[in-house]
């Protein structure tokens, strides 16, 4: 069979290409075409039709700048689709434009598979209305998404969370630190995103703790899709490595992290590595999410354990001063550092075991047999 596979963003992009892998798995036949970034590009050894570099636009005022890159990503899909006329669309996470995608595909005939649902128990859950009506099968990753969806009586399966699949399968390398040329002091970890606009708020205010903990040795978190040159400019005259593909060996070999709201403050807690979660967005952006999203945090660590789990420090709290006063305590406070862990504990446990990506795969091609 034949699959159209799209995410819009480099944490998508991962899971896409692990899910890639399990339906070759299941189906010896399986062809795709994909939108989405590297990763996908090698597990299918083929150029995406749109890499995610070109589609990620985070917050409101910062989609409106870009509604006609948005536009003209959605036309070049719906032609490709129409084209290629797969047996099945999966769509991952991205929901503002693979929602769009899965209506059009819907109008059209083809099947449609959601997997990673859209975060409609966060805001605008009216929206679950459309998803019954474009989508035919909902593959959700957090536990708490499949009650979410029964109040709107829509049959989801629940598969796990493929973030564990990916941390899994990770060979971690020994030689890590020799490899990156790093010194023998404790490591702090800085992920400051991976969308330019992220990056621009958050990295100058990141790069700053270097002067307040001059015993440690501090790291960034490369995305794949800029340079180290990219990253220079946010830093200035200060030296701070930047590593390149191996997130899952910095975390591992960190003492403590600053981590962006978003995929990876979920990584980070599945790796146990105490953090202190930071987030920084055009100031109308935030205003507007406020009136809107429902949700009582912004990290999935916390929204997962449904208590404050780490500590997140948004907008006007996210400053050098603060972030170093909670890494003052994860670095020093043992007691308050084993509460973080024992947090850990809790997700795990909520998160259950390996496997989603396999799960999905038999799943679809079940529904489509």
């Amino acid at each position: 069979m034949k699959y159209y596979l799209i995410a819009g963003e480099t944490s998508g992009d991962l899971h896409g290409a692990n899910l890639i892998k399990a339906l070759k798995i299941e189906d010896s036949d399986a062809t795709f075409k994909i939108v989405g970034g590297t990763e996908m590009e090698e597990a299918t050894n083929q150029k995406a039709l749109i890499h995610t570099a070109d589609m990620a636009f985070m917050g409101f005022v910062e989609v409106l700048k870009n509604l006609g890159t948005i536009a003209k990503n959605l036309k070049k899909v719906k032609a490709d689709i129409i084209k290629e006329q797969p047996d099945c669309v999966i769509l991952i996470d991205f929901p503002g434009f693979n929602l769009k995608i899965a209506e059009f595909a819907k109008k059209n005939g083809l099947k449609t598979c959601y997997y990673i649902s859209p975060k409609v128990w966060a805001w605008n859950q009216k929206r679950v209305v459309k998803i019954k009506r474009v989508v035919d099968h909902m593959f959700c990753i957090l536990p708490f998404e499949v009650d979410f969806y029964k109040t709107w009586k829509m049959p989801v399966d629940y598969v796990g969370n493929p973030l564990l699949d990916a941390i899994s399968a990770h060979k971690f390398n020994p030689n890590f630190i020799k490899d990156q040329q790093l010194t023998d002091r404790p490591i702090i970890a800085l992920l400051p995103g991976s969308r330019k606009m992220e990056i621009a708020k958050l990295l100058p205010i990141m790069a700053n703790l270097t002067y307040l903990f001059p015993m440690h040795q501090f790291v960034i978190a490369g995305a794949p899709n800029f340079n180290q040159a990219y990253y220079q400019q946010y830093i200035g005259d200060q030296h701070i490595p930047v590593v390149f593909n191996a997130t899952y060996d910095l975390l591992k070999h960190a003492e403590a992290a600053v981590v962006t709201s978003g995929t990876a403050t979920l990584e980070t807690g599945i790796l146990k590595t105490p953090q202190v979660v930071v987030y920084k967005a055009n100031a109308i952006s935030i205003w507007i999410a406020k009136l809107v999203i429902k949700v009582k945090f912004i990290s999935l660590v916390n929204l997962i354990n449904n208590y404050l789990s780490v500590r997140e420090l948004i907008q006007e709290d996210c400053t050098t001063y603060d972030i170093a006063q909670e890494l003052d305590q994860l670095i020093n406070k043992p007691e308050y550092r084993a509460s973080v862990m024992e947090n850990y504990e809790v997700l795990a446990e909520k998160l259950g075991q390996p496997g989603a990506s396999n799960k999905t795969a038999k799943l679809i091609v079940q529904y489509l047999k």
